[in-house]
């Protein structure tokens, strides 16, 4: 019983339940390892009771949590003792007396139940929404410090109705592509889409860093396992865009147009060669003349705002520069880094900066010009009418030898990984091979981390998507070496995470998608939409689960607060989906549960059925071809209340291959397939706006915006 009170006082689960009704006890092992990642040691029973006796003695001095969250809704004070002096400095420098919050804030939460973001001062008792400092001062001497988070109830909000495409960005090509899609064909696609079809946002896959390969081995393509998500990959970079490419001059400019030769070969090859995309090929020759570009002087101008960009970003971008250079001299895994390196506040690393000066500053002015890139693409967008623009993609999680997990270790948890429990879908659980964040590091950091990577992820976007959102409730924690089996969940502080999601959020006027398929834990999708933090709804997905048997849910009865698609980047496209050409795939790999036959049959059932309900709503004539029934699953996404409608860019020309299928390492080409049409031909940006094949299907989803 010691041991569970001491797990339930930091988060960590000693029992979970995979579905209603049903509980399965953790192991005792897991629940060990998980406090002892937390720091506290739980392996015998004397531990257990110091460990219970510290914890008791430093809640009863404890005046005040580390961080504290005010909203509307929720706008009190832990208790403090009469008495009690509060200042607050605030984050504009102003330093305050200050009485607490508003006791009784009807005007706040009049604003809230009219759909209004009140004013911060009618509940904060005068305070701004920010991240501010509060100090307590009790008459027995006791005093303490504390972040204090003021937020909004509620994250802003999209518009009334209006649709959308999803793509994953290194598979739309161009003409004027370097191997895989950049910058300037999203800039592209944006400028198109907004003006022709009145399209709102354009969603892509995470740009995150991505840890670069070495030493022979590639670099790792999938965007969800990157080095940093505080900065984007710079192999996003449209090289002739930036803006001193125009002044090479000499032999430079000579070698810039022979490597400009064999970069486009490489994309003739993906577009027309049958190639796979070959992201190390491409930022091999970026990088090559990125190297000439860097040696022409910035004007006046553009010094000014290199410096500007430098200064803001802080710390941060010297770590994760730093982290680039050292990379490049020791390899990408800073766990084997030699002489105290691997501490990124060792003298070492200091000396190491100063002698990689040249390629610390290399890695650096690359972050400009991707942030002046992305600031770019964004104001494309919204200059071509569209009303969100850029949506971009928050990965769960960060590669353990990147550049995050280097420069953060104090808020990272060693010897863990995230991951998912055993369920219906994956018997053995699953191991994501990403260190968790500390729930109690962030709370003690003022949730600085977390608000830091949210304000750089807003700062060029309209609405970001949060991958397994779920996460900003619990993750499952799997110990280093275990199966995936023997974990457990950790919890995080939920009123502070949406707290700081809705604050950011707020500032960006952005909003904000989570991705909440699979298995959601009971109130989570409610705590969410309460928040103003839409879902993730997927037609196939979609069916009445309290019946039996679930058929296809009427597209009345979806809600509201979501984005509405046929499929995501890990799943089968619609073309495949309807014609079961997943199945053979699948079959093909090796990755069937069950015999073929049943596979097939199930599959054929269920589109049946949705097949049928689109024909019983009007939406598709009997004997209809496929691509008819691809645009009738969109005329059904048009009559759900759904405020946001995503059209995966590849069902608009019948491509039929995932881009990624889990459960698949090097059996299928993960992250590295272009767009193509139905018979697989690869189809460039050009092609693709020219398809009478996407013009129909777009005629009929242009019809969902609002005004």
């Amino acid at each position: 019983m010691g041991r569970e009170r001491l797990a339930a006082l930091h988060g960590v689960a000693t029992s979970y339940a995979p579905a209603p009704g049903r509980s399965v006890a953790v192991s005792e092992d897991a629940v060990v390892a998980v406090l002892a990642a937390l720091g506290v040691d739980a392996s015998t029973p004397r531990s257990v009771q110091e460990a219970l006796e510290a914890r008791e003695q430093a809640d009863a001095l404890r005046l005040l949590p580390a961080t504290v969250v005010l909203r509307p809704s929720r706008p009190g004070l832990p208790a403090l003792p009469d008495g009690t002096l509060l200042r607050v400095e605030t984050e504009d420098g102003r330093s305050v007396a200050w009485q607490g919050p508003t006791r009784d804030p009807a005007g706040a939460r009049d604003a809230v139940r009219a759909g209004r973001v009140p004013d911060a001062t009618d509940f904060s008792g005068g305070l701004p929404y920010g991240r501010h400092l509060l100090r307590a001062q009790a008459p027995d001497g006791r005093s303490a410090g504390a972040s204090l988070i003021v937020a909004p109830e509620r994250l802003p909000e999209p518009p009334e109705r209006c649709h959308g495409f999803l793509v994953q960005l290194y598979s739309l090509l161009s003409a004027r592509s370097w191997g895989m899609g950049d910058l300037g064909d999203l800039a592209e696609l944006a400028a198109w889409a907004g003006r022709t079809y009145g399209s709102d946002f354009v969603q892509v896959n995470p740009l995150h860093a991505a840890v670069p390969g070495t030493h022979g081995a590639p670099t790792d393509p999938s965007p969800y396992r990157p080095s940093s998500r505080r900065f984007p990959d710079p192999v996003h970079l449209r090289v002739e865009d930036v803006a001193e490419y125009a002044h090479l001059t000499g032999a430079a400019r000579e070698r810039a147009g022979r490597l400009l030769a064999e970069a486009a070969a490489l994309r003739d090859g993906v577009l027309r060669g049958g190639a796979l995309i070959d992201r190390d090929a491409v930022w091999a020759l970026k990088r090559r003349v990125l190297e000439l570009v860097r040696a022409v002087p910035l004007g006046p101008g553009r010094q000014a705002a290199h410096d500007a960009f430098l200064a803001g970003q802080g710390p941060a971008l010297e770590d994760h520069a730093t982290w680039c250079a050292l990379a490049e001299v020791h390899g990408t895994d800073w766990r084997g880094w030699p002489g105290g390196l691997g501490d990124p506040r060792s003298a070492a690393t200091a000396r190491a900066r100063e002698e990689l000066h040249d390629r610390v500053g290399f890695h650096r002015w690359l972050a400009w010009l991707t942030d002046e890139q992305l600031a770019a693409a964004q104001r494309t967008a919204r200059e071509a009418g569209m009303r969100v623009g850029l949506v971009h993609d928050l990965a769960v999680g960060v590669h353990p030898s990147g550049a995050d997990a280097w420069a953060q270790q104090d808020a990272f948890a060693a010897g863990m990984s995230i991951g998912a429990p055993p369920d219906a879908f994956n018997a053995r659980g699953q191991d994501w091979g990403l260190p968790p964040w500390r729930p109690d590091a962030l709370e003690a950091g003022g949730y600085g981390p977390y608000r830091d990577l949210l304000r750089g992820l807003l700062r060029h976007a309209g609405a970001l998507r949060i991958d397994h959102v779920m996460g900003l409730f619990r993750l499952w924690w799997v110990p280093e070496g275990r199966e995936p089996t023997l974990g457990t969940y950790v919890r995080y502080d939920p009123e502070a995470m949406l707290g700081v999601l809705a604050l950011e959020a707020h500032r960006a006027n952005a909003t904000v998608v989570g991705e909440d398929l699979g298995t959601v834990e009971p109130g989570v999708r409610d705590a969410l939409a309460e928040r103003g933090v839409l879902g993730t709804s997927v037609l196939w997905f979609e069916r009445d689960w309290g019946r039996e048997p679930a058929e296809p849910l009427e597209p009345a009865r979806w809600r509201t607060s979501c984005l509405a698609t046929a499929t995501t980047h890990d799943l089968p496209s619609t073309a495949s989906r309807l014609t079961g050409d997943h199945v053979e795939l699948r079959h093909r790999l090796g990755l069937l549960g069950r015999p073929l036959a049943d596979e097939r049959r199930e599959d054929a059932r269920e589109v049946a059925e949705w097949l049928a309900l689109f024909g019983r709503l009007g939406l598709l004539p009997e004997g209809a071809d496929e691509e008819t029934a691809v645009r009738a699953v969109h005329r059904y996404l048009l009559l759900t209340p759904a405020r946001m409608i995503g059209v995966w860019l590849p069902d608009t020309v019948g491509d039929r291959r995932p881009q990624n299928l889990p459960g698949t390492w090097d059996q299928y080409p993960n992250w590295r397939l272009p767009v193509a049409d139905a018979e697989g031909r690869p189809l460039s940006l050009e092609e693709l706006v020219a398809s009478p094949r996407l013009h129909a299907l777009m005629e009929e989803v242009r019809a969902v915006r609002s005004p």
